[in-house]
């Protein structure tokens, strides 16, 4: 049984498999039903491994073990494959979101703190800084910096950032209302997002801004991400932000900001 490189190479990123899953299992859907052997052979798999790669398959419900002599292994159709891989995936998340619930007061989680604590001594503001790649990575940490802020949060987007921004960071943006952190909120509106913007303006004063294109978010003058890529152009997974903790830097681009802010017109 030939099977591409390329189909193998999905199979593995979708079902989270590694490569000898992968062969094992497209070898027996090819059969219906083989034994250990018959699969080795079939998929180029050693022989010594093929056990293991049933075993594994089958607590991850892609096969079923028939009882008998020779063991015989049946595969199951795939649609009924998807719902078991799903429904293992809800139950391992939850299960080590309880795990990391239960971190809170314990001293575990203190001993951490701890370690942080003493290591940020050592640690110039200016070295506090990096670049995260992928758009859920830049979204955690934007997250992250907005539950941290104590005076003033200026956001700056894209048209189609707008609506993301609402999706990921509302909750955190509502905290930090009643917490009195001022937030404002400049981007293009347009008659895609026009809904979101006034639905924000309960967290934040929303303007529209429309003579420049910028992805970047200010946090109490000293902390600054910006997205380096238009967002329009490069898949979610390639784009790139660069987070600096410098007031100096900081300020003189709020600064310049506040020129253009008062300039736009605020959303109704």
């Amino acid at each position: 049984m030939i099977v591409k490189d390329e189909f193998l190479s999905r199979l593995r990123k979708i079902f989270d498999l590694n490569l000898y899953e992968a062969k094992v299992w497209t070898a027996l859907l090819s059969r219906g039903n083989s034994t250990a052997g018959e699969l080795s052979s079939i998929s180029d798999v050693p022989r010594s491994r093929t056990y293991d790669i049933l075993e594994s398959l089958e607590k991850k419900g892609f096969v079923v073990m028939k009882l008998g002599k020779p063991i015989k292994f049946v595969a199951l159709k795939p649609e009924e494959v998807v719902e078991r891989v799903k429904k293992n995936l809800v139950r391992e998340a939850q299960e080590k979101s309880k795990r990391l619930e239960t971190l809170k007061g314990d001293e575990v989680l203190d001993e951490l703190n701890t370690l942080f604590t003493q290591g940020v001594k050592f640690v110039e503001p200016t070295d506090l800084s990096g670049s995260l790649r992928g758009r859920q990575n830049l979204y955690n940490h934007l997250d992250m910096m907005i539950r941290d802020a104590e005076k003033t949060i200026t956001i700056v987007t894209t048209a189609e950032g707008l609506n993301r921004k609402f999706e990921a960071l509302i909750p955190s943006l509502e905290k930090c209302k009643k917490r009195g952190v001022k937030i404002r909120i400049a981007a293009p509106i347009n008659a895609n997002n026009i809904k979101v913007a006034r639905d924000l303006r309960r967290v934040a004063e929303v303007r529209n801004l429309d003579k420049m294109k910028a992805r970047f978010i200010i946090i109490d003058s000293n902390q600054i991400m910006f997205m380096l890529l238009d967002d329009e152009k490069f898949h979610p997974n390639y784009d790139i932000g660069v987070w600096i903790n410098t007031e100096f830097f900081a300020s003189a681009l709020e600064q310049m900001f506040e020129l253009a802010w008062r300039e736009m017109k605020s959303v109704k």
